[in-house]
């Protein structure tokens, strides 16, 4: 059977639902304030033998500064201002909270472009000199013209914010893809000697757990289940089914899941706070806060970082226990 992809049409006819509320979901899904610290998280332990003072990890810090790409450098990647105000300090505390910012800067080179070029430079040898280079000459051609287009290649920043929460032993990336989670985590442990990650696992497998909820319409203690998901099968067709602003608590959901098609994500609500997109890699995507929860906060613009971060922070640090609780609890590290 060949790979299919199945998107459900959208419930426009929201009925009372004894599982979420569809009165809370209606009044805030148009009131969120997107997180200007979190938008992912990825959780880590801290080695419990790990200690270090602000002043020894902003000098850190300070030897990995970010620095843009040289005319000839296809990618840079160092530390920069998590406030955003130039040659400012690199790791920044409020309320406890250790708040670092990775840039990544790369030039985008398109292959297509090398590869046209070294072929027409491939061609001009060939009608110049009646040879053909060779596949070794040809790379090395390659090479060349790579070097030669890299300064007119425009250049792509991006940034990841990384949070150390001391008190609770607990690192958190905010990155959309592993991958890139991989490349702080090593950068971080090259810049501080003695760093011991690993990932956060639990007793239930978010898949496991997403399942049960869905097939038993009972949400964990403090949640609410939203009206998005994804369910993928484990078999070779690798069948994909997505629901988008659906009810959930209906047969077909639950029959899909007997048939083997497992949920990889599923949007939650915690405490009518924060909403966010649970995937079966224990990553929170789609991180927003809901109406009220940032009311409190300063409204001066100079104070929105602080705010952003003790209000986010806050809140996360009550929320991600509850999420590892309701997953059956944290799988002791080795």
């Amino acid at each position: 059977m060949t790979a299919r992809e199945s998107f459900v049409k959208l419930d426009e006819g929201f009925a009372d639902s004894f599982w979420w509320d569809d009165q809370r979901l209606a009044k805030t899904s148009s009131k969120q304030k997107e997180c200007h610290v979190f938008k992912n998280i990825i959780m880590y332990r801290i080695g419990p033998d790990w200690q270090v003072s602000p002043e020894q990890l902003e000098d850190k810090l300070q030897a990995g500064r970010f620095v843009e790409c040289a005319a000839s450098q296809e990618k840079s990647i160092g530390w920069t201002e998590p406030r955003g105000q130039a040659n400012g300090l690199l790791l920044e505390s409020v309320a406890n909270q250790w708040i670092l910012k990775l840039m990544v800067e790369t030039r985008a080179l398109p292959a297509s472009v090398v590869n046209r070029k070294t072929q027409e430079r491939v061609a001009q040898i060939e009608a110049s000199s009646g040879r053909k280079p060779g596949k070794k000459e040809t790379r090395d051609l390659k090479d060349d013209i790579r070097l030669e287009l890299l300064p007119m290649a425009f250049t792509k920043q991006s940034s990841v914010l990384v949070w150390f929460d001391r008190e609770a032993r607990l690192l958190v990336i905010d990155a959309a893809s592993q991958s890139r989670a991989d490349e702080v985590v090593t950068l971080l442990v090259q810049t501080l000697p003695g760093l011991a990650l690993s990932l956060v696992n639990t007793k239930v497998s978010p898949a496991a757990a997403m399942a049960e909820w869905l097939v038993s319409q009972e949400a964990p203690a403090g949640f609410t289940v939203d009206r998005e998901c994804e369910l993928k099968a484990v078999d070779e067709s690798k069948a994909v089914v997505r629901y988008a602003r659906h009810r959930l608590d209906m047969e077909e959901v639950r029959q899909h899941i007997a048939e083997g098609e497992m949920p990889t994500r599923l949007a939650l609500t915690w405490s009518e706070r924060v909403s966010f997109m649970l995937t079966e890699g224990l990553q929170l995507k789609k991180l927003a806060f809901l109406e009220g929860v940032f009311e409190a906060g300063s409204s001066n613009k100079d104070d929105n970082f602080d705010t952003d971060v003790a209000i986010s922070t806050g809140e996360l640090r009550k929320l991600l226990p509850d999420l590892l609780t309701a997953l059956g609890g944290e799988m002791p590290v080795a």
